[in-house]
């Protein structure tokens, strides 16, 4: 790989979905971090594109428009990337805003959840705050029940608490949102190919029948360099890209003070000997 590409983080979230960096804060972080081309992937929501890119001046790094789609289906859950779209189109747009309806609805019902299950009720300006969140999520509720003393972590109240509660349909299923992806313009990939629901992984059979049907469906590239993965689900997923001609993106899923994660910490180390598929998606947005 050239050194022109540098430093590769492709999947990193802003106050925008579940990070604690505005988009403009994260413009100087990635600057700070020799980051050299980069991509903000929000849940459901395609917003920072318009505005980074806005932002941007001649000699800074290159940026790609993204967003990470929070998906379900009858055969598990899935989080579909999307990167190079026109976060304008009504493709994209139709699909942020099924995911953010269904954000708003399953807020409103883990809210009446809590209350009923565990008697847990939070103040009026509080919930006000929580609905005029862009994307409101999980974490969000989580932080809110630690500051309200009803739980001693972000985590616990995840874990312990929310994740009681199940849905059922209200997810946007994965051919929804590679169509938009795809309808806007993008590259629909499929961020931590090896990932399921909670702490499930997809291996083996499993997971090539997973990206069959993805394909099936028209995505273009899976996350092989991802911050959780060890070198051997590194590997697995460069081979697998490799037997279906899959792009290949690195991203490090950045959360700013939300996750023990740093900005460009993908595991792509070596930088001598990349795979095609890395190579050929940087080379068509790396000149942006």
């Amino acid at each position: 790989m050239s050194d022109k590409f540098g430093i590769i983080d492709l999947h990193m979230h802003t106050t925008l979905s579940d990070g604690t960096d505005t988009p403009e804060e994260i413009i100087g972080k990635v600057k700070a971090a020799g980051i050299s081309l980069f991509s903000v992937t929000d849940h459901d929501s395609a917003a920072a594109g318009s505005i980074i890119t806005r932002l941007l001046r001649k000699g800074d790094p290159s940026f790609i428009t993204g967003v990470e789609f929070s998906c379900k289906d009858e055969n598990g859950k899935y989080h579909i990337l999307g990167y190079g779209f026109d976060p304008e189109s009504a493709p994209v747009k139709n699909v942020v805003k099924r995911g953010h309806d269904f954000r708003i609805e399953k807020l409103s019902a883990r809210l009446d959840f809590l209350k009923d299950e565990f008697g847990f009720s939070f103040p009026d300006d509080e919930i006000k705050k929580l609905f005029s969140l862009n994307n409101p999520g999980k974490p969000h509720i989580g932080k809110l029940m630690v500051k309200l003393g009803y739980a001693r972590t972000k985590e616990e109240a995840i874990k312990d608490y929310m994740d009681r509660m199940r849905f059922e349909n209200e997810y946007v299923r994965p051919e929804e949102a590679i169509e938009g992806i795809l309808g806007g313009g993008g590259i629909p990939v499929l961020a931590h190919p090896f990932y399921g629901s909670g702490d499930e992984l997809i291996l083996g059979d499993d997971i090539e029948k997973r990206l069959r049907r993805l394909i099936g469906f028209g995505l273009g590239g899976i996350e092989a360099f991802y911050s959780g993965f060890s070198e051997k689900l590194r590997r697995d997923a460069i081979s697998l890209a490799e037997k279906y001609d899959l792009l290949i993106t690195a991203g490090s899923d950045y959360h700013g003070a939300n996750k023990l994660v740093k900005l460009g910490d993908t595991g792509l180390d070596d930088k001598s000997d990349l795979p095609k598929g890395l190579l050929r998606f940087s080379e068509r947005f790396s000149d942006r």
